[in-house]
């Protein structure tokens, strides 16, 4: 091994005097930093370093961003650095540490992390160096082309670049990877003048097929250079241990991990050398009960100052009984405060025992003499798994760390019969693969919305920019691929496993694909890229019916498969079945049937919980609950402009899902009891007691709350209708209007959803206004057309607010339809034996009560007939017109009856329309239709009383049953086709018709002529008002 204090290097000999401040807590740099110095400092060409844990590797990340600065002159304003972690607190060390050395440089650190945010550009807009997570740089990236500040990161650096072989996160970091790849390339061939090009640096712990990562990582020149170091390269000599315990085959890994607790105390009294020792646990639970167990078991020998600092910190953390004693755990579910002070007292050496989790060994910087893996199972999902030989190497660094120790210890903790497997994988290194094919159909998806992929070709392109297609080659059976194929061979099966997949999402409507395979992306799939949802929950969105409540509509999110890391643990079950059905607090709206059992009854839960503002006393369950809502609203926001894309029959779920989108961003219900949007002043001042502040604190609340956003709305029918469609006015104007102009309480981004939606739950009309739009007009205003739907006349008018409860609007209105276009459909029929008719121009508001005959009963359009039907009464209708041509022609329109012996015309017509109205009435379903009816019968009845006083005419009414009754028709004649509407100013009026004797002879023409009229002028008074 070599000597590395000879071969550190002065770091004067090689950076210039102004960063000399970066590297000020050390003077020299170690032999693995000594050895990357050169190309690192003085080249761009991509680089990765595969060395040990605790070598210094964060070094070569400053390196390179010092490199960045000294080609680029000052002021470095577009200078732009993307620093990706696999984990938040890797990022949140890296911020403090060069927030403080790049400060005086003049650049600025930005941390961005957390779950997707859809306007967070603005937030790397003056940043140099962005310290970020590959799932929050995927949600950035994916939209890179619509933003130029992406195309300006001249450096990207990839910290614990081995996690690609993660099996849920490791598909995220590959395709980040390769897509900052196409964006170098894309602005290369932009910009070919510029010269403008993207370094990428990697550094990870001790992997066998760094090479595989150096040829992911190439450009143009070439594949990047790579340093390899191994574990004799450790800057810290490691001493590793293995020890077996006896497992019966009875024996659960529960009780055998119960049973090693018992065996820890012996394992840090032989090993810890009185320096401070890291134990990792599998489970939260497993940290309290190993650091209880060993409490009892164990005394540490403190000195009177060590126990005093111990009395201060045992008196502010939550377990003081186990801090005092020596001894402290410390995972995700420990208060934020508490976490610090636990870290912090580790550090300085006086906490001795320090109980974690794996999610510790991540990167947080804890110094430690012993590290001791307590079992090699995890839980995952309910299920024990081993640990992956990069997790146990991860944990193992945690040993030694330079600057706080010169030797280290490991002790691996497993049973007796898989004691020599680990011994050898203390000696081999494990080979990273890709797992990108088992996440495929997401980033597909997501590489299609970006017009990247556009046919079958360019996505089998896009698989080889990817590591896993450099894995493939090599190993082909890892992929479920043959060893024996060849380069074509194993394209052609990534290609086949592309197409499986662009299949599954076509399936769904997320792309669209035609015969020659060029793919689209459709909405629905621009908002799963968008919102970086998995293609399982995109599925489940597709099966919403449409009519489902808020209730339904949060079963369809705790289904999401972005909550399927979201663990229900034992110990939180009392605290969840509390929060569902308890008879002495307030519990959740929507209770779940039966116990807690399962991790989306837990979600249900938790989601139920926080919107009724039920307080939480299990910090582990608080820290689920914000992780869920951080999910929960992009995945609420996704699933309503999901369905606002349909219109047919999803009103129901389009309103519904608006709300549930506002309440995960409000965190409360829409008709929460805590929303009070005038606050007096007694409220005022209990709000103040209640959350512990000063007085004037309740009357800022109030006055933030009286600049929100008063809406207004208001609807008008138009007179343009018929019997299909209406015209409505829809208005939004803001009641305070004037006082928003002064101050506004929202963001510039707020804004109200306006729906309507109608009986049959079909959406009419959906529209997005933003305050701004709202203020600068005054007010806004639109005309929609409503069809009528078959299950009412009454529409739903809904404004909902995008991020507060308490301002919404709900509206019913009745839009009115022209009733004689519905009469005129619904009984066609009836009318088929009076002719064919059409309907009249007018645009008569109440065409039942209007003064228009024909917009009660139509006008009569000509039936053509053949010269081959010709009738015996069309005969006679041409005899009469040729015998009465030296009259002059009637200003009205004639009914023409064929006459029967011995019957009153008057009787016959009278008898006809009685007839009518009663197959009418009785057809007619509605209230309003049978009122009508029942007037207008009798109207005719009370007039045709009076017109009828012969004895012979009662007679006959009374035998109508035996009568024949005519066909009557208003044919108007070849002469009259051409007509329009009745001429209402010039219709002849008659008085009371002298009543002539039809029992005896033929009349003559004359008297044919004059009977005609009458008969006409008589039904005109008889007009049935339809």
């Amino acid at each position: 091994m070599y000597n590395t204090t000879k071969l550190m290097f002065p770091k004067t000999c090689y950076t210039a005097f102004k960063f000399r401040s970066v590297f000020s807590e050390f003077p020299f740099f170690n032999y693995v930093q000594s050895k990357a110095l050169d190309d690192v400092l003085y080249t761009n060409k991509n680089f990765v370093a595969c060395a040990p844990t605790g070598s210094g590797k964060t070094v070569l990340f400053e390196l390179a961003i010092i490199r960045l600065l000294m080609e680029t002159p000052e002021p470095w304003r577009d200078v732009k650095a993307v620093y990706m972690a696999p984990i938040k607190a890797l990022c949140s060390q890296c911020f403090e540490s060069w927030k403080k050395k790049f400060s005086p440089l003049g650049l600025t650190c930005k941390e961005l992390t957390g779950d997707t945010e859809i306007d967070d550009f603005f937030e790397i807009q003056d940043s140099h160096i962005i310290l970020t997570t590959p799932e929050k740089w995927d949600s950035m990236t994916r939209k890179w082309k619509d933003n130029c500040l992406l195309q300006l990161v001249r450096l990207f650096l990839i910290d614990e670049v081995h996690v690609v072989k993660d099996a849920t996160r490791g598909a995220t970091l590959e395709v980040v990877v390769s897509r900052m790849k196409a964006v170098h390339t894309f602005r290369t061939s932009q910009y070919p003048e510029a010269s403008l090009s993207m370094r990428v640096v990697a550094v990870s712990a001790t992997i066998p097929n760094v090479s595989d990562i150096a040829d992911w990582l190439s450009n143009e020149n070439g594949p990047a250079i790579y340093l390899d170091m191994d574990e004799s390269y450790r800057p810290v000599k490691l001493r590793k241990v293995v020890l077996g315990f006896p497992c019966g085959p009875n024996q659960t890994e529960f009780k055998f991990d119960l049973s090693l607790n018992y065996k820890i105390a012996n394992i840090i009294q032989t090993y810890a050398e009185q320096k401070p020792a890291l134990v990792f646990c599998s489970t939260r639970k497993g940290t309290q009960q190993s650091a209880a167990v060993l409490a009892k078991d164990a005394r540490f020998i403190m000195s009177i100052e060590h126990k005093q600092r111990f009395d201060v910190q045992s008196s502010v953390v939550k377990h003081p009984h186990l801090v005092a004693l020596g001894v402290g755990y410390h995972h995700a579910g420990v208060d934020l405060s508490d976490r610090k002070l636990i870290e912090e007292a580790f550090t300085l050496g006086d906490l001795p025992v320090l109980f974690t989790t794996r999610t510790l060994s991540m990167g947080v910087n804890l110094p430690a003499h012993l590290v001791v893996i307590k079992s090699t199972m995890q839980y995952v999902a309910g299920s024990c798994q081993e640990y992956s030989e990069a997790d146990l190497l991860q944990m193992i660094g945690r040993a030694g760390r330079p600057q706080f120790d010169t030797s280290a210890t490991a002790v691996i903790m497993t049973k007796i019969q898989t004691r020599e497997k680990y011994l050898k994988l203390m000696n081999g290194i494990e080979v990273i693969e890709s797992s990108l094919h088992s996440h495929l159909v997401e980033h597909l998806n997501a590489e299609i919305v970006l017009q990247t992929i556009s046919d079958v070709k360019m996505a089998l392109d896009w698989i080889r920019s990817t590591f896993l297609y450099i894995r493939a080659l090599k190993n082909p059976t890892h992929y479920g691929f043959s060893a024996d194929l060849d380069r074509c061979g194993i394209e052609a099966k990534l290609q086949e496993l592309c197409l499986k997949n662009l299949n599954s999402l076509s399936s769904v409507g997320l792309i669209s694909m035609d015969e020659d395979i060029t793919i689209k992306p459709t909405e629905a799939g621009r908002l799963m890229a968008r919102y970086c949802i998995a293609f399982d929950t995109m599925k489940q969105f597709s099966k919403v019916s449409g009519t489902e409540n808020l209730s339904d509509l949060v079963g369809f999110l705790y289904y999401s498969r972005e909550f399927s890391d979201i663990q229900l643990r034992m110990n939180e079950k009392r605290s969840l079945n509390g929060l569902n059905r308890d008879k002495n607090r307030v519990t959740i709206r929507y209770p779940i049937d039966g116990k807690i059992k399962t991790s989306e009854m837990k979600v249900n839960c938790l989601i139920q919980a926080q919107l009724s503002s039920i307080p939480v006393q299990d910090f582990g369950l608080t820290q689920d609950t914000a992780k869920i809502f951080r999910i929960g609203m992009r995945i609420s926001r996704c699933l309503s402009e999901f369905l606002s894309q349909r219109v047919k029959a999803v009103f129901s779920a389009v309103v519904n899902s608006l709300i549930l989108a506002k309440c995960f961003r409000a965190k409360l219900w829409e008709n929460s009891p805590y929303v009070n949007c005038l606050f007096g002043c007694n409220f005022c001042k209990l709000y103040v007691q209640i959350l512990n502040r000063h007085p004037p604190f309740g009357n800022q609340i109030r006055e933030s709350v009286i600049h929100l956003p008063k809406y207004d709305v208001m609807l008008e029918q138009l007179p343009r209708y018929s019997s299909t469609t209406a015209e409505i006015v829809l208005k939004v104007s803001l009641k305070n209007q004037a006082q928003l102009l002064t101050r506004r309480a929202a963001q510039d981004h707020h804004h109200a959803s306006v729906v309507i939606g109608d009986a049959d739950n079909n959406v009419v009309f959906l529209q997005k206004l933003t305050d701004v739009m709202l203020l600068k007009g005054g007010s806004w205003s639109k005309k929609i057309d409503v069809a009528k739907a078959m299950k009412g006349d009454e529409i739903s008018v809904h404004l909902i607010s995008s991020e507060y409860v308490g301002l919404d609007i709900q509206q019913k209105f009745t839009v009115y339809y022209s009733t004689f276009r519905l009469f005129f459909s619904l009984f066609k029929c009836s009318f088929a034996d009076l002719g064919n008719k059409r309907l009249c121009n007018h645009f008569c508001k109440n065409k039942a009560f209007c003064a228009h005959d024909c917009c009660k009963v139509g006008v009569t359009v000509t039936r053509k007939r053949s010269a081959n039907q010709e009738t015996s009464f069309t005969s006679y209708l041409k005899d009469l017109r040729s015998r009465c041509d030296t009259f002059a022609p009637t200003p009205v329109k004639r009914l023409k009856v064929s006459k029967i012996p011995h019957l009153n015309p008057h009787l016959i017509l009278s008898v006809a329309l009685s007839r009518l109205l009663n197959v009418l009435y009785m057809s007619v379903g509605s209230q309003d239709s049978q009122q009508d009816l029942n007037q207008i019968n009798t109207t005719s009845t009370g007039h045709s009383k009076s017109s009828t006083a012969l004895p012979e005419q009662a007679a006959l009414c009374k035998n109508t049953s035996s009568l024949q009754i005519p066909t009557v028709n208003f044919d108007l004649g070849n002469e009259w086709d051409d007509w329009g509407d009745f001429d209402d100013d010039n219709l002849m009026h008659a008085s009371e018709p002298a009543l002539t004797s039809y029992m005896t002879a033929q009349p003559q023409i004359q008297q044919s002529s004059h009977t005609f009229q009458s008969l006409r002028l008589h039904c005109d008074m008889n007009t049935v008002m339809f």
